[in-house]
């Protein structure tokens, strides 16, 4: 791993054992961008990979010299008008009412490590020598603007991360129109674009589309990263699969408003530009300070889809999330809500805790319902303490009782806001999100606290902290459940309304990390109506996020799936849960909804007690097996074999480390009848090892297979269905089935 700086050829050489990123001063002195790609050799000069040619209609900063035009040469951080005429990096409005700039380098330094970005989730590093950093100083003379570009490579990922700071030197106030994290000019169109879009129940399903003239985005602008599109997106070669092929990943680390595009010009240049989305962003700087951009992540594989998804797996899950938990199982646990919705006591409660303790689960979630006069969604939000007319002795008392019976407290809280029937609502009316004079829109009947002031975000953090330091609380689910509209803050100013969307992510951030400080060893799971907010920059301050409100096992597999291909197993909430179900009203085995929910953060939404005595046996055993491979499943090596957006079937697994074991699990949607055979090409084994496979046929079939045998024919997994299908319906064949196989070195 280095940063190399050629002075003859101003020239800069970001590398590791994969990849290499190169990026050099042009002739004009703003930075132009070379190759991204799999690692070469360094040498002293790329120049032979640029290209200059004169074209007609070009602007050119040089007289004489018309095969130097911005609009051709690929670059870094992009402006606008002074010869480029596609989207830019970064737009100024400038007190003469100009938005033209020309950020020229002024200097760099490199070093080891990687800088904090004030504010703001980013990935880190725990010992120096894991990462180098290329700063690069920009300036623009005639504002007095200057801009520093951060560029962090790592040792062992094929990731370099991404973002700016812009500071405003001069003595102008300046206004920030568009300040996009990163930017990157790839030398051709022929890839195809992966995205992550649906929406509530049905998030993350994995969209591809070739790319074509123009531009390809995905976007949201509802406040938070959002169900419909995930601040993600990948761009692969169109013969690339799982296991092969070259494939680009970039991903914002940010919950809120976001933009990520590619724009192919005519010329077949791809330029991808990720960040804050411009709409409704205006941040004016005055002289002296400073605006910060989330950060970029960007991600090179050569060993396909599985390969760009692995690198952010290892990424995210071991410097990105932090604290206590990071690289620690996350407890078997069992979540009210599905069980009892608003309706419960403290017996009630207390029933489902103690079969739980029965069954082996170790953590129990009071959900929504617990506060205020809270026994529906009309009322309450905001107002934190306990209503003592469903549990007496309050939060402190019901979490002492579930601690005394064996199992570890968690709790649900909605910060961030608020109800008209609340107290909180009623002595600050003002604290909402709300325009003057217009009407206010209502969502899920709450309203929206206006976080991006101070004073909201410490009294949330004070009536929080007050619940957290009287009672034993070892979890919290954090929810946000509305989109955000009307959004004015009654604590700004007309000039700066543009900076309310992003200093409400900012205020979020802020009450998470006053919290996580201030109770280090709590596990906190985020939550936005299921998978709204599933980005990479909660996870550095909650580890792990409930996934989907969807929680029926055939559904979850798409889902799951399509999550993966950013987000590690160890950050999926996945959960068994009642049937019929209660989004679909489909009825799934026992077995298939565990099967599916083991590839997560294992645990139960339903009432244990409506549980028959078999199936309370096979829960057990459900619980048994998780504790036991729940190592393996949460913090091995993830591989996607078949995709349930391509047909009826469902495959994954996960290796460890030293590929002596593994798990795979495979899932059939419907039965078909006198079908084929059915294999399943493994990933990720020893191809000189011989594995011990167990679970074909559950208790009747084993077999001891070589590495290689599973890796190139495949895995048996034909069943009743190939064939006439006279077998007696029994829960191993039929819809909704599921299997998992279980892999064990013996050599």
């Amino acid at each position: 791993m280095a940063v190399c700086f050629h002075k003859s050829s101003m020239e800069f050489h970001l590398y590791n054992q994969n990849i290499s990123y190169i990026l050099n001063v042009l002739e004009n002195g703003q930075i132009g961008h070379i190759y991204f790609g799999k690692k070469l050799r360094d040498r002293e000069s790329f120049a032979h990979m640029l290209n200059f040619r004169a074209r007609p209609m070009s602007v050119c900063p040089f007289e004489g010299k018309l095969e130097f035009s911005m609009e051709h040469i690929k670059q870094e951080y992009p402006v606008y008008g002074s010869g480029d005429m596609r989207y830019p990096a970064l737009e100024i409005l400038q007190e003469n009412g100009s938005r033209i700039s020309e950020f020229l380098y002024k200097g760099h330094s490199i070093y080891q490590g990687k800088p904090e970005l004030s504010g703001l989730p980013a990935t880190y590093v725990e010992k120096e020598e894991e990462a180098d950093t290329l700063e690069l100083y920009l300036e623009d003379q005639v504002s007095g603007t200057e801009i520093t570009l951060y560029y962090t490579i790592f040792a062992n990922v094929p990731a370099v991360a991404r973002s700016a700071k812009i500071t405003q030197k001069g003595d102008q106030e300046i206004v920030l129109d568009r300040a996009m994290s990163m930017s990157v000019d790839l030398p051709d169109m022929d890839f195809e674009m992966i995205e992550l879009t649906g929406a509530w129940a049905r998030e993350r399903s994995v969209k591809e589309r070739k790319l074509e003239h123009g531009v390809q985005a995905v976007y949201s602008l509802r406040g938070c990263s959002s169900h419909n599109y995930n601040p993600f997106l990948a761009l692969k070669r169109e013969e690339t699969t799982e296991g092969n092929g070259e494939v680009y990943g970039f991903s914002l680390v940010y919950s809120g408003n976001f933009l990520a595009q590619a724009d192919v010009d005519t010329y077949d240049t791809t330029r991808v530009t990720m960040g804050i989305h411009p709409d409704t962003f205006s941040w004016n700087l005055r002289p002296g300070e400073t605006f910060q951009t989330p950060e970029a992540v960007m991600v090179y594989s050569d060993h396909g889809l599985n390969g760009m998804s692995q690198a952010y797996h290892t990424l995210y899950r071991s410097r990105l999330a932090r604290g206590f938990w990071r690289d620690r199982e996350r407890p078997v646990l069992i979540n009210n809500w599905e069980a009892t919705y608003f309706d419960f006591d403290e017996d009630k409660i207390l029933e489902i805790v103690k079969t739980a303790k029965e069954l082996g689960v170790e953590l129990f979630v009071l959900d929504d319902g617990w506060f205020g006069k809270r026994n529906d969604d009309t009322s309450s939000l905001g107002d934190w303490y306990p209503n003592l007319e469903k549990l007496p002795d309050g939060i402190t008392g019901v979490a002492r009782r579930v601690e005394e019976m064996g199992l570890k407290f968690g709790l649900w809280f909605e910060p961030e806001m608020t109800n008209k029937e609340s107290r909180l609502y009623r002595e600050h009316p003002d604290w909402i999100l709300s325009v003057p004079g217009r009407k206010v829109s209502v969502g899920r009947n709450q309203y929206v606290l206006d976080f991006s002031r101070e004073e909201v975000v410490n009294a949330i953090f004070e009536q929080m902290k007050k619940v957290l330091t009287e009672a034993p609380i070892s979890y919290i689910k954090w929810d946000m459940n509305r989109s955000m509209s009307e959004v004015y803050s009654a604590g700004a100013g007309a000039k700066d309304q543009g900076k309310v969307m992003h200093k409400y992510i900012l205020g979020v951030y802020r009450l998470y990390d006053m919290l996580t400080k201030e109770f280090p060893e709590i596990l906190f799971e985020s939550c936005a109506s299921g998978g709204a907010r599933f980005d990479p920059g909660l996870l550095y301050y909650a580890p792990q996020c409930w996934t989907s409100d969807d929680t029926d096992a055939v559904e979850r597999c798409k889902i799951q799936y399509g999550t993966s291909f950013v987000y590690p197993v160890s950050s999926m909430g996945a959960h068994v849960s009642a049937v019929l179900n209660h989004q679909l009203l489909r009825n799934t085995s026992l077995e298939t909804r565990a099967n599916v929910a083991y590839f997560g953060t294992f645990g139960y939404e339903l009432d244990p007690n409506r549980l028959t005595e078999e199936e309370k046996e096979e829960v057990k055993a459900q619980i048994a097996f998780m504790k036991q491979y729940r190592h393996l499943i949460q913090y091995g090596t993830f591989y996607r074999l078949l995709s349930p957006f391509e047909g009826n079937e469902t495959a994954w697994m996960v290796v460890s480390e030293d590929k002596t074991r593994a798990i795979v699990g495979y899932y059939k949607a419907l039965q078909s009848v006198n079908g084929p055979y059915k294999k399943v090409r493994l990933q990720g084994l020893d191809p000189d090892r011989k594995y011990h496979v167990t679970g074909m046929e559950p208790g009747k079939y084993e077999e001891d297979l070589y590495g290689d045998e599973l890796l190139w024919y495949g895995l048996n997994v034909s069943d009743a269905s190939s064939g006439e299908n006279k077998e007696k319906y029994n829960g191993k064949n039929g819809d909704y089935q599921s299997r998992l196989y279980l892999l064990s070195s013996i050599e």
